[in-house]
C-alpha cells in the first residue's frame, strides 16, 4: 500500500489527520448543537451549517489564488491553521444563552465558524496542491492514483475518532452533574423556557413523568420542575459540547506542529514552476495554452458532477443526522456517533478498492478516473435507492408528523442500526471512487502554475453542493422522507448518465500533456 511512494505523503497526510480531526469533533454535533444552544429550529440550523460548510469550500479559492499570488503555500498553510486555531478557542468557551444574550451570543458562534472557514480555506487546497507536486516526480507519476487515496485515508483517521469525542465529554459532564442524555430534552427544554404557556397541560405532564423517571428530584410541583430543570439542564447539557471543542484546539496545535516539522521537505509548486518556465519556446507556449484550456472545461466538467454527489454525500451532517435521532433508538447510540460509520468504512475498504483497481490494471483493464467517478455516481444513487424504498416499506411520514404521533407508536416503527451501516457502506464506496480520485483528477489536469487555484476549484464545488444542504431537511420535515431519498437518487442517477456521456472526451483530455517534458523544451 505504501510502497513506491514519495517521503513528504505521511508527514502531509498526519498534518491534514490532525487539523480533520479537530474539524469533525465539531462537525458532528454543529446542527444539533445550534439547536440545544440556541434553540433553533432545524431548518434555521441546518441553514447555517449549510452555508458554513460552503464557505469551508468557496474560501479555499481564495486560499488558492493568495498562495499562487504569492508562491508560498507553505506559509499560506501555516496561517490557515493558526486562524482555525482560533475559531475553536472562541467556541470552547461555555456561555449560557439567555435572552438577553441569545443574539450577539449567536452572532459571536458565527464568527468563529468564519474563522474555521477561512482558516480551513487557506490549508486545506493548498496541501492538496503541495501533495499533488510529490507526484509530477516521474519515478512516482504512477502512483499517483494511490498516493492521494492513502492521503484520504488518513483524513478518515480523524473522522473515525472524532465523532465519539463530543458524545464522550457531554455525557461525562452530565453525568458528573447527576443528569443523564436525552435527545428529546433540549428542544423540550427550549420550548418551555421560550413560551411559559407553549406547552399544553398534558403535555407538561408527561415531561415531567419523564424527568421522575430518569430519576430528577426537583420541586414538587409540574411548572417549577420543570423550569429549573430546563435551566440547569440546557447548561450542563450544553457546557459538556463546548469542553469537546477544547479538544479541537488541541488537535490543530498538533498539525501545526507537524506541518512546521516536515514543510522542509515538501515541494512549492510555484518555485519549481517558475524555474521550468524559461525553457519553453514561443510555439510550445501556443500549444500549451490551447491544451491548457480544454483541461480547464474538462475540469470544469467533473467538477459540475462533483456538486451533486457532495450535494447528496454531505446529508451525513443534516438529513442524516436527524434520520438518526428522530428515527433510530437513541438510548445506547447518540446520533452523531453514526458519523464515525463513514470513516471507519474509508478506512477498511480503502486498501480493497485499491488491491482491486491495482489486479484490474495489471490484467490490462485499468478504469479511468473519470470512469470510477461515474460508476461512484451510480454507487450514491445505489444508497438512496435502498433509503427510499426502506422508508416506503415502513411507512414514515415527514419527521414532524412523525415526531408527532405517541411515543409508543413511534417505538414500534424504529430503524435498527444496519438500516445506516448499509447506507453508509454504499456511500462510502461511492466517496472513494470520487473523492481521492477527484483530488488525483484535478493534479493531473491542472497547470502546475494553478494548482493551488485548481484544488480550490474542486473545493468550490463542494461548496456549491454544500450551499443546497438546507433542502434535505426542509423535504425531511415537509413532506414523507421518502421524498428526501428519491430526490438525492434522481441527481446521482442523473449525474451518473452525463459522466458516461462524457469519458471519451475527458479521456483524452487526461492523456494529453498541458506541458512538454523539460528534456522537450531544452
Amino acid at each position: 500500500m505504501f510502497k513506491n511512494q514519495p517521503k513528504g505523503l505521511i508527514p502531509a497526510a498526519l498534518s491534514n489527520m490532525g487539523e480533520r480531526f479537530g474539524y469533525y469533533i465539531m462537525n458532528a454535533v454543529l446542527v444539533l448543537f445550534l439547536c440545544s444552544k440556541f434553540g433553533l429550529t432545524e431548518e434555521t440550523s441546518t441553514l447555517i451549517y449549510s452555508f458554513f460548510y460552503a464557505g469551508i469550500y468557496v474560501l479555499s479559492l481564495v486560499g488558492g489564488i493568495i498562495a499562487d499570488k504569492t508562491q508560498n503555500y507553505k506559509r499560506t498553510i501555516i496561517q490557515g491553521l493558526i486562524i482555525m486555531t482560533a475559531g475553536y478557542v472562541v467556541l470552547a468557551i461555555p456561555i449560557l444563552a439567555t435572552p438577553g444574550n441569545k443574539t450577539w451570543l449567536l452572532v459571536v458562534t458565527c464568527a468563529a465558524l468564519f474563522l474555521i472557514a477561512f482558516g480551513n480555506g487557506l490549508f486545506k487546497g493548498n496541501l492538496q496542491a503541495i501533495v499533488g507536486q510529490l507526484y509530477d516526480n516521474p519515478r512516482y507519476a504512477a502512483q499517483r492514483d494511490s498516493g492521494f487515496q492513502i492521503f484520504y485515508v488518513f483524513i478518515n483517521i480523524g473522522g473515525l475518532v472524532a465523532p465519539f469525542v463530543a458524545p464522550m465529554l457531554r455525557s461525562w459532564w452530565l453525568d458528573f452533574n447527576g443528569m443523564v442524555y436525552n435527545g428529546d430534552f433540549p428542544a423540550m427544554c427550549h420550548q418551555f423556557l421560550s413560551v411559559t404557556d407553549s406547552m399544553n397541560t398534558e403535555t407538561l405532564n408527561n415531561f415531567y413523568a419523564l424527568l421522575t423517571q430518569v430519576g430528577y428530584d426537583g420541586a414538587t410541583s409540574a411548572t417549577a420542575a420543570v423550569q429549573e430543570f430546563c435551566t440547569r439542564y440546557l447548561e450542563v447539557f450544553n457546557t459538556g459540547v463546548h469542553y469537546s471543542f477544547i479538544a479541537s484546539v488541541g488537535a490543530m496545535l498538533v498539525s501545526l506542529a507537524i506541518f512546521v516539522w516536515a514543510k522542509r521537505g515538501l515541494p512549492n509548486p510555484p518555485a519549481k514552476e517558475k524555474a521550468a518556465a524559461a525553457t519553453y519556446t514561443a510555439e510550445e507556449k501556443a500549444a500549451m495554452a490551447k491544451e491548457i484550456k480544454q483541461r480547464m472545461y474538462a475540469l470544469f466538467a467533473v467538477l459540475g458532477i462533483a456538486v451533486f454527489f457532495w450535494f447528496s454525500f454531505h446529508q451525513n451532517g443534516t438529513s442524516m443526522s436527524l434520520f438518526a435521532r428522530d428515527f433510530m433508538d437513541t438510548s445506547s447510540i447518540p446520533p452523531e456517533i453514526w458519523q464515525a460509520m463513514n470513516p471507519f468504512f474509508v478506512i477498511v475498504l480503502t486498501p480493497v478498492i485499491m488491491f482491486i483497481f491495482s489486479r484490474l490494471s495489471k490484467r490490462g483493464k485499468e478504469i479511468s478516473t473519470p470512469k470510477k467517478i461515474a460508476l461512484g455516481m451510480g454507487l450514491a444513487g445505489i444508497a438512496y435507492l435502498f433509503m427510499t424504498v426502506f422508508s416506503l416499506v415502513m411507512g414514515y411520514p415527514s419527521a414532524t408528523d412523525f415526531k408527532a404521533l405517541s411515543v409508543t407508536v413511534r417505538e414500534t416503527m424504529m430503524a435498527g442500526p444496519w438500516v445506516l451501516i448499509l447506507y453508509y457502506f454504499f456511500m462510502t464506496v461511492a466517496e472513494l471512487f470520487i473523492s481521492p480520485l477527484g483530488l488525483s483528477f484535478v493534479s493531473k489536469v491542472a497547470p502546475k502554475s494553478m494548482q493551488g487555484l485548481c484544488q480550490g476549484l474542486w473545493l468550490g464545488a463542494t461548496a456549491v453542493g454544500n450551499l443546497m444542504l438546507w433542502i434535505g431537511p426542509l423535504i425531511y420535515n415537509k413532506a414523507p422522507i421518502w421524498v428526501a431519498w428519491a430526490v438525492f437518487m434522481a441527481v446521482c442517477v442523473i449525474s451518473m448518465g452525463v459522466m458516461f456521456a462524457m469519458l471519451n472526451w475527458l479521456q483524452r483530455v487526461t492523456d494529453t500533456p498541458a506541458e512538454p517534458a523539460p528534456e522537450a523544451a531544452n
